[in-house]
């Protein structure tokens, strides 16, 4: 499990630097922008994964901010990426596989669709949908069966996610049908 938050991790990283080389504080900005409201990331998880794309040679430090901020003491670094890392991003933006469908790497793959091509996009969005018809299915049986054993808000609660992810799933199938349609 660790692993899979370290890998998704980098494929933020390098992905938001694909655009232009950040200073730490940001780089953090952004990632939250990619990674959603509630995965915060922190500077103690951050400057450790920075300090490992740069020893895998992935994104460099390209010098000082030029325009540091009034109170801060000490230049701002700058990381940008290197060539490897573009390569690195290239190869992480074709994978579509089980991982790509989960909650929180599919918003991260989601983000990065502009630089993903149509085919991995489509298996993408199809496997995210699949995952979620599979979860529907399971909730409706739940709550098929909870409905004489809950209270009236457990039972809200779960309606509400029921609805949560039908809506995702009809969003999906918008998506999908866009793909397909869409030529290039």
């Amino acid at each position: 499990m660790v692993r899979k938050r370290t890998d998704l991790l980098e494929f933020a990283v390098l992905g938001v630097l694909h655009d232009s080389p950040l200073h730490g504080y940001e780089l953090r900005k952004r990632l939250a922008g990619v990674l959603g409201p509630f995965r915060a990331i922190s500077y103690g998880s951050l400057y450790p994964a920075l300090k490992d794309l740069l020893s895998r040679g992935l994104i460099a430090e390209t010098g000082p901010d030029p325009t540091p901020a009034l109170s801060s003491r000490r230049a701002r670094i700058v990381y940008g990426l290197t060539a490897s890392g573009k390569e690195r991003f290239d190869s992480l933006v074709q994978q579509a596989g089980p991982d790509s469908w989960d909650d929180e790497a599919f918003a991260a793959h989601l983000a990065f669709f502009s630089l993903t091509p149509e085919e991995v996009r489509l298996r993408i969005l199809e496997g995210r949908r699949s995952r979620l018809e599979e979860r529907l299915a399971t909730l409706r049986a739940s709550l098929t069966e909870s409905v004489e054993r809950v209270d009236a808000y457990t039972l809200k609660l779960q309606r509400h996610g029921l609805d949560g992810v039908e809506r995702e799933v009809r969003w999906l199938n918008e998506l999908i049908d866009s793909e397909r349609n869409t030529p290039g």
